[in-house]
């Protein structure tokens, strides 16, 4: 179904600031959540609000939690959630980076105690446009099993970074099981059945069921490379940060996980490219990288995520495309909500509607 982006936003901002969160909280956290949906990423757009919406009701995301600082040395911080929404507190962390990496040179920021917070990508992208190479890793409940092993121990671990060009930076962001839960989500929500080679039961034989999937393990990409590039991810995260490994993480999508705190970490690096030639103020490192572009054009490929749009690149009459049964259950949200929900669910109403 088709809806305009500027009445997703405005309709995922009024619900999660009708569920308690901050205005500039809420607004962050929309933003995210409808840029996952602009870039097609479904799977981590409006499709997860429901749940971030019930977790927040019931405790799972106190809508009051606040960033703490832990640690402070300069270039490196350390941040504790309390549990929040993720979206707001990694963008936080995102600005933080870039601000510290600007007087250092480097900077790494964690955020432990947190929750899921989007695609990746989102907050890359952000920390590219301010000139800075970032690089942002998260874990999340336990989805992939080690390889040669039988039970869930790593999440998807995905990982993203963004490398400042012009005119657009590129950006990669990507899970490191075959496939994102989210979209296994997806695929259970719509009664859809999966590839036969994403996912594996709670026993370890492959399937093509969705729901199987969820309460099983997902495929490592790339086999053992991947999964041990999992288990770095979860070494930055679950380990580095913590509190939880992805063993111990809340399962969003279950209905007995609602009210226990995801405890999910998040590491964002940002590094300043003109430092490493100081006398030309990073002059030489820019061309190296607009060359390093060139060349894969010419030969016919594309950089990664250069068609991904900034969010000043897109108007509020752009259309996204969202699920049927997820966007009328978050304008039934808002339409009991009262007086404060009723414009945002009007104005969905009057959106387009296309193929679901």
């Amino acid at each position: 179904m088709k809806i305009q982006l500027g009445t997703a936003r405005r309709l995922a901002h009024d619900l999660l600031s009708g569920a308690g969160l901050a205005e500039e909280r809420a607004e962050a956290t929309a933003r995210a959540i409808t840029l996952a949906d602009a870039w097609g990423i479904g799977s981590h757009g409006l499709f997860r609000l429901p749940h971030y919406l019930d977790r927040m009701a019931a405790g799972g995301h106190p809508p009051d939690a606040e960033l703490k600082t832990r640690v402070d040395t300069g270039p490196l911080v350390f941040l504790e959630g309390g549990g929040g929404l993720g979206h707001w507190q990694v963008a936080t962390a995102a600005g933080t980076a870039v601000e510290r990496s600007g007087r250092y040179g480097v900077a790494a920021v964690a955020v432990g105690d947190s929750g899921h917070c989007g695609a990746l990508g989102v907050y890359a992208l952000e920390i590219a446009r301010a000139g800075r190479l970032g690089l942002v890793f998260s874990n999340g409940p336990a989805a992939l099993p080690p390889w040669g092993g039988d039970r869930a121990l790593l999440s998807t671990s995905p990982i993203a970074a963004g490398i400042p060009l012009s005119p657009r930076p590129a950006v990669v962001d990507l899970a490191l099981s075959t496939v994102a839960r989210g979209k296994v989500g997806a695929k259970a929500k719509a009664g859809e059945t999966l590839p036969e080679g994403w996912a594996l039961d709670r026993d370890g034989r492959p399937t093509t069921d969705p729901r199987e999937a969820l309460a099983g393990m997902l495929a490592p990409l790339g086999g053992a490379k991947g999964y041990a590039l999992a288990f770095m991810v979860e070494a930055l995260t679950g380990g580095l940060v913590g509190p939880h490994l992805s063993r111990d993480v809340a399962d969003p999508f279950a209905e007995g996980d609602r009210g226990r705190p995801q405890r999910i970490a998040h590491l964002v690096l940002a590094l300043d490219p003109s430092l490493g030639d100081p006398e030309d103020g990073g002059a030489a490192a820019r061309d190296r990288l607009a060359a390093l572009a060139d060349q894969i054009a010419a030969a016919g490929g594309r950089v990664p995520g250069t068609g991904r749009s900034a969010p000043d690149e897109l108007g509020d009459d752009d259309e996204i495309e969202v699920d049927a049964a997820v966007l009328d259950d978050l304008r039934t949200r808002a339409a009991g909500r009262g007086p404060g929900g009723a414009p945002a669910a009007d104005g969905a109403d009057s959106e387009q509607k296309g193929p679901a």
